[in-house]
């Protein structure tokens, strides 16, 4: 049974999160300062963090930065009700695995923690999220640098496109719908069409498919999205 540390001072979220996360078949710990939280991480060593941004004492961020630095690898989604893209990009930069806005569905808090869970079984723990170079066949990715390369030639991409292929290089073969594509790289309040998901990844399959035609690397999961299909590993 995986263990998840669910810390937020909102005790509304956590006295209704807890029983349903447990219901899913983790065990739950909570906290409700950043203090806690990292106390608990320490001696705990759970399998998961999720972990409000906005909290006393100690935020989120500033808890992801420590645990970084204290080479805890433990993953971490994240809460918050900022919907700025610039926040959002420099979490995901700090390490964390992936981001949600506040209000959201706890079912798709639930199926977030799930595939989190199995990318670091895949990758034998010290998920993607935390790799600042990630390679996917010839295409390699550095986080820090923002810059792209196929093979031995630097492909020079937009910064959305960039960003956007972080996101789905770090959250492998899950299917994401235009709208949380939008959500987690344009921003929850970013004034777009979903259009601009499927330009960005046009862009994406011109520079870095063989046959943009027929993608086998970002491919399209009819009705609902896309999908990053090849595999990725940690350079």
């Amino acid at each position: 049974m995986p263990t998840i540390l669910l810390a937020d001072d909102e005790t509304a979220i956590t006295d209704n999160l807890a029983p349903l996360l447990s219901r899913a078949g983790f065990d739950v710990v909570v906290a409700h300062d950043g203090e806690e939280a990292l106390a608990r991480v320490r001696a705990r060593r759970p399998d998961l963090v999720v972990l409000d941004v906005m909290m006393p004492r100690l935020d989120g961020r500033a808890v992801l930065r420590t645990l970084r630095r204290e080479k805890i690898e433990t993953p971490v989604i994240l809460l918050t009700q900022v919907g700025e893209s610039s926040e959002r990009a420099m979490a995901l930069e700090e390490g964390a695995d992936d981001y949600l806005n506040k209000p959201f569905d706890p079912q798709e808090l639930t199926a977030r923690i799930r595939a989190v869970l199995r990318r670091q079984e895949g990758t034998g723990g010290g998920g993607l999220g935390q790799s600042s170079r990630l390679r996917s066949g010839p295409v390699l990715l550095d986080r820090v640098s923002q810059r792209v390369w196929k093979g031995e030639r630097e492909v020079v991409l937009t910064p959305r496109a960039t960003a956007l292929l972080a996101y789905l290089m770090t959250h492998p073969d899950e299917v994401m719908t235009r709208e949380r594509l939008l959500e987690a790289v344009w921003g929850w309040s970013y004034q777009t069409s979903t259009r601009s998901v499927d330009t960005r990844v046009a862009e994406l399959r011109r520079e870095l498919e063989d046959d943009s035609a027929a993608p086998r690397l970002i491919t399209t999961v009819l009705g609902t999205g896309y999908r990053f299909s090849g595999h990725v590993e940690r350079a």
